[in-house]
């Protein structure tokens, strides 16, 4: 088994769908992966209003612990773009899923693996597109500490 750290760069999004009626939008993201969670900041960037608007950017980067192969098989990263709102609970403005299994197996055989940052389509509830968000993804495979069991030492008595 592999154990290492997968590294998400969260960079941009764009064209995504302004959920509220008033004033812009100020997107964040929630990345999950089984069950660790990350939270962006809330985008600044290109304005449609206000807030960080359709055209956003974070360029942030969130790091998971990683156990390749683990249990279960559900190898993918979700991310959930969220509308911050400051009076009413935030919007769900849709997400992008990055299936990682295989950069995962290539980690772990070849010591680390990469995908660059690269756009991913954004989808409402109802698997309508929505925008899309780029993201670059990279494991790198911890390297075991050699550990020894049992033994005799030589004692001093």
């Amino acid at each position: 088994m592999a154990v290492g750290i997968l590294e998400v760069l969260l960079v941009s999004a764009k064209g995504l769908e302004d959920t509220d009626f008033l004033g812009g939008m100020d997107p964040y993201v929630r990345i999950q992966y089984k069950g660790q969670e990350r939270k962006s900041s809330v985008a600044r960037g290109i304005a449609h209003g206000a807030g960080g608007g359709s055209s956003s950017s974070w360029n942030e980067r969130f790091t998971f612990k990683v156990e390749y192969p683990g249990s279960g098989d559900d190898y993918k990263l979700i991310l959930k773009i969220m509308d911050k709102d400051t009076f009413s609970a935030d919007d769900f403005v849709g997400q992008a899923t990055i299936y990682v299994e295989d950069l995962l197996a290539i980690g772990a055989e070849n010591g680390n693996a990469e995908l660059h940052p690269g756009k991913y389509s954004v989808v409402q509830a109802d698997l309508s597109y929505c925008g899309e968000i780029q993201v670059g993804v990279t494991f790198t495979r911890k390297v075991e500490d050699e550990e020894e069991y049992g033994g005799w030492k030589e004692s001093s008595f």
